[in-house]
């Protein structure tokens, strides 16, 4: 018999109640980006409360430009979240079904194009208010993180974004014919809990460093450096994960059951994967920039 850990009995709604015959209802999703940005706001304002974490004491921004940042974060992420979800995961279903693009409630949302849509939305943002780019990015940067460690543990709650089929000990058998397809003879199939993975790597952990790094060793001081671990962190996360996180339907052939989009072999690269490696280069590059730049 399989030893594997059988998927608790969650609901994705968090709350809900009827009204006039229609429901109303609260998912955990929502509530992860609710809460992580609610962090996130708490997060930046401590920050900024501290005149002797920056340099000649002149913190990035004010209270008031903070309040109208999250209100330009908001929509930006949901913004590129989605449009980096039809362009880079399901481009040929979305020029077919164009109306399809606003429905947000169906779920489908990217990382990669939320986070360019923030970085285009915090370049507009410094330059309306003459702040100091790289020190917006900063705060951006020591706010983010648990935000992202829990949207990905409400991917959990979800039963969705599973990991590949595993033998090992804390394998989840997750609900659903999509998750069991892989279940040969009578075991059930169970997946790596990669969504938990990245709520470790990319949540908790690169919020220890990025919060340490900020409040400890007075790398605010430093414009683009808290930026720079920030991007080449998740790059790092995220690449590890996608070797246990199972690729999207799309990619997956009878051939190619990994979902590889760069095929080398019997290995490759998932879509998650080439998306990453950018942010590596990136961050590495903005990391040796602002520590040169620094001493300079």
């Amino acid at each position: 018999m399989l030893a594997a850990i059988q998927f608790p009995n969650l609901s994705p709604e968090a709350f809900g109640f009827d009204l006039f015959g229609m429901h109303f209802g609260i998912r955990w999703y929502a509530l992860g980006y609710i809460v992580g940005i609610a962090i996130g706001w708490w997060i930046i304002r401590m920050a900024i409360s501290r005149p002797r974490l920056w340099a000649g004491e002149q913190p990035g921004m004010t209270r008031a430009q903070l309040e109208e940042l999250v209100t330009w974060m908001v929509i930006a992420i949901i913004a590129g979240g989605r449009l980096g979800f039809v362009l880079f995961y399901q481009p040929g279903y979305y020029l077919q079904n164009p109306v399809d693009i606003v429905k947000i409630w169906q779920g489908g949302m990217s990382f990669h194009g939320g986070f360019l849509g923030v970085m285009i939305a915090l370049i507009l943002f410094a330059r309306k208010y003459k702040l100091v780019t790289w020190s917006v990015f900063d705060l951006l940067a020591i706010a983010t993180p648990p935000a992202l460690g829990l949207v990905r543990i409400t991917n959990f709650i979800n039963g969705e974004l599973w990991g590949r089929p595993t033998d090992a000990p804390w394998g989840v058998i997750f609900p659903g014919p999509a998750a069991q397809s892989c279940a040969t003879g009578t075991d059930p199939c169970a997946r790596h809990p990669s969504q938990l993975y990245e709520a470790g790597l990319e949540g908790l952990v690169l919020c220890i460093i990025l919060l340490t790094l900020a409040f400890a060793m007075g790398w605010l001081k430093r414009p683009g450096m808290l930026t720079g671990v920030f991007v080449l962190g998740y790059g790092v996360s995220r690449f590890i994960v996608e070797f246990f996180r199972q690729a999207d339907a799309q990619f997956i052939t009878p051939d190619n059951p990994w979902g590889h989009v760069v095929r080398l072999g019997e290995a490759g690269l998932t879509m998650g994967q080439v998306l990453t490696l950018p942010m590596i280069v990136g961050g590495l590059a903005i990391l040796i920039w602002a520590a040169r730049r620094s001493r300079g």
